[in-house]
Formats: structure tokens, C-alpha cells, sequence
């Protein structure tokens, strides 16, 4: 079976979107394009919550958000009750984000991030497995977290 990765970013981001669903294709993935697709202003949380709702959803098994710093659209993923959307600057931590945390969605910045940084840490992401272990248990705190607020 395919994956679908849900890809989604603001104007700040969309140059870097575009190298991704290329990196994606050549890998095999199917990217479910949440847009924006141009370089006119908008506003991210609005494809955050897209590419979050996609995945929460089962439309997709995982989401890429991209904004300027990827700080924005990451609060925004977050939101959504499900998502742990993690920000990474390096493959290092994008691998950490899916081992340790199960990263549901990958937060990077177009205006921060090189192509090649960009890519290398969505490859990273991809490889990894969650380690599950202690890891679960906190896993577990962060869903009681969600449930708690949305009573």
C-alpha cells in the first residue's frame, strides 16, 4: 500500500512545498496537496488545520506543514486534537520527532531551511519508527492533555 503524505503551506513556504512533492513522488508517496500554490499572502493556520484534519481524518497517514519559520503553522497543526506536529531544523531531530514522539506531522521553515536540509529531514522523518517503550507513556499524558481541554 501507497503512502499519502497531506502537504500544506503559506505563501512563505509554498517555494519549499514544491521541492517536497517532487522529493515525495521520487520516493513513491502519494502527496495530497493542501495548498497554498502560489506566493500571494495567506494565512497559515488555514492549511495547518488542513493538512491536520487530513490526518486525523485517515486521508492521509502523516502531514508536512511549511510557513516561513514553521513555527506558525506548527502552533496552528497542533490545535487539532491528534496532531503532535514536531519543527525541525535537522534531520536529527526529525528522527527524534518520530522515534520519541510519533510525529504525526513534520513543521518546517521555507525561509530558514535549504532545499537539501529540507529534504534530508523529511527522509529522516520517513526511515524512523516510533521506539514506543517510555515513549508511549508519555504519548499517552499528551492525549489525556487533549481530552482534559476539550470537555
Amino acid at each position: 500500500m501507497t503512502m499519502k503524505i497531506a502537504l500544506g503551506s503559506d505563501h512563505g513556504g509554498v517555494a519549499l512545498k514544491q521541492v517536497l512533492i517532487q522529493f515525495l513522488q521520487e520516493r513513491d508517496i502519494e502527496v495530497a496537496d493542501a495548498g497554498t500554490n502560489s506566493d500571494e499572502s495567506v494565512d497559515y493556520p488555514d492549511f495547518g488545520e488542513r493538512v491536520a484534519l487530513l490526518v486525523v481524518h485517515g486521508e492521509a497517514d502523516a502531514g508536512i506543514v511549511v510557513c516561513g519559520t514553521g513555527i506558525g503553522i506548527s502552533i496552528a497543526a497542533n490545535k487539532v486534537p491528534g496532531i503532535r506536529a514536531a519543527l525541525v531544523t535537522s534531520p536529527e531531530m526529525a528522527r527524534l520527532a518520530k522515534e520519541h514522539n510519533n510525529a504525526n506531522v513534520l513543521a518546517l521553515g521555507g525561509r530558514i531551511l535549504d532545499d537539501a536540509t529540507a529534504t534530508a529531514c523529511v527522509a529522516a522523518w520517513l526511515d524512523a519508527s516510533f521506539e514506543g517503550g517510555r515513549h508511549q507513556r508519555r504519548l499517552d499524558r499528551i492525549t489525556a492533555l487533549e481530552e482534559k481541554s476539550c470537555r
